[in-house]
């Protein structure tokens, strides 16, 4: 028992030489429960002290030093990562804390956790056959946690700062040349997608802008459509709408003509399977939809996207390339930059200027070799 008058968090001196400090833990079975903390040192004690009574202030089992990286995780994820990211964002980090971090480090002392324990877990994860990009989200997702610990002063540096990724393969834009555009087009033509493919290669939606699309984004007597959300679709079937990606990605935007007359089609093909689908149908007001009236997955529209290009001999590029094929386009006509931005939602005119350079560079090397042919 503590001495008489020591008082929740004093430290003080036994006869044996050592130091002693304790904490209540309030009530249990009717009888007043405490946790002692003991050291060869003062500052020892006081260390041990001051960590538990940082984990009792944020809801964390008070055992010291013992408190594990995958208790700590459970508590992160549920108090900082959920009401501060999408819900898609704080699906994706659960499930690989779930099937990656848990098991591999979740017994290890928050405070004894070590660079090379992570280090190994990304080299087991490559070694595997799991992709770099996969090792580098696992990494990313440990940085930021025991950043979040450095901050709450549970640990006392990040230590994954100290752990390299492994170097995943980056994906070169794979634009369409106009004749390549013209020739999808009209290979998409009569398709239950036309119009969402149409729009996203003409405005260069992102492919979550476009699946976000309603009715009410849309004034087909103006000809403008205005992006307000990006769809997420979460696992087990669900959806969410979510704001896009940064405050430049929220912008209003002029249909091309041939845009237009997709979406005015569209519209009416998607009444006549309302009709069919009767009391099936369930009305959210999206564009874009399966055929009972339920937001469109992405999943299942890539894969159609995918097919129809290997079906009509075009280049086996991302759907993410149809919006480098819009911004390759209005370089091509000249359009500024500070207008291609706008149009494209980029959040920095540096990203559109990198597009701009690539695009240029190209089309001086197309000038250069027709030169050549007509010179040699």
């Amino acid at each position: 028992m503590a001495k008489r008058g020591q008082n929740e968090g004093s430290i003080i001196k036994l006869k044996d030489g050592t130091w002693r400090a304790y904490m209540n833990l309030g009530c249990q079975g009717g009888k007043r429960k405490r946790k002692y903390f003991r050291g060869k040192t003062r500052r020892e004690v006081q260390e041990k002290l001051t960590e538990a009574l940082r984990n009792r202030q944020l809801g964390l089992p008070v055992t010291g030093d013992k408190v594990t990286f995958g208790q700590y995780l459970e508590r992160w994820l549920e108090d900082s990562v959920k009401p501060s990211v999408r819900p898609r964002t704080h699906e994706q980090y659960s499930q690989y804390v779930r099937l990656y971090i848990r098991p591999a480090l979740g017994n290890i002392k928050l405070s004894k956790l070590r660079p090379d324990d992570i280090q190994a877990l990304l080299n087991r994860q490559v070694k595997k056959g799991l992709s770099a990009r996969t090792a580098q989200l696992t990494h990313s997702i440990i940085r930021r946690a025991l950043g979040q610990a450095y901050q709450w002063q549970l640990v006392p540096r990040n230590v994954a700062t100290l752990v390299r990724p492994p170097r995943g393969r980056r994906f070169e834009p794979a634009p369409l040349t106009p004749e390549q555009v013209r020739a999808f087009l009209e290979a998409v033509k009569g398709d239950r997608l036309e119009a969402f493919y149409t729009v996203a290669t003409a405005l260069g939606l992102r492919r979550g802008e476009a699946l976000a699309l309603r009715w009410e984004d849309i004034d087909l007597e103006a000809g403008a459509l205005t992006v307000r959300h990006t769809l997420q679709n979460l696992h087990g079937g669900g959806w969410s709408l979510a704001e896009p990606k940064s405050r430049n990605s929220r912008r209003t935007l002029g249909l091309p003509a041939f845009a237009l007359l997709a979406l005015k089609e569209h519209r009416k093909r998607q009444f006549e399977e309302k009709l069919r689908q009767g009391k099936r149908w369930r009305d959210h007001g999206f564009v874009f939809t399966s055929i009972i009236g339920t937001p469109l997955d992405g999943n299942n529209m890539y894969k159609c996207f995918k097919t129809l290009l290997k079906e009509n001999g075009l280049p086996d590029i991302r759907f993410h390339d149809l919006r480098h094929t819009a911004g390759t386009m209005l370089c091509i006509q000249g359009v500024h930059p500070r207008v291609a931005m706008e149009t494209l939602g980029h959040s920095q005119i540096g990203l559109t200027m990198n597009l701009y350079t690539h695009v240029a560079s190209e089309l001086q090397r197309e000038a250069a070799d027709k030169i050549d042919a007509l010179l040699s």
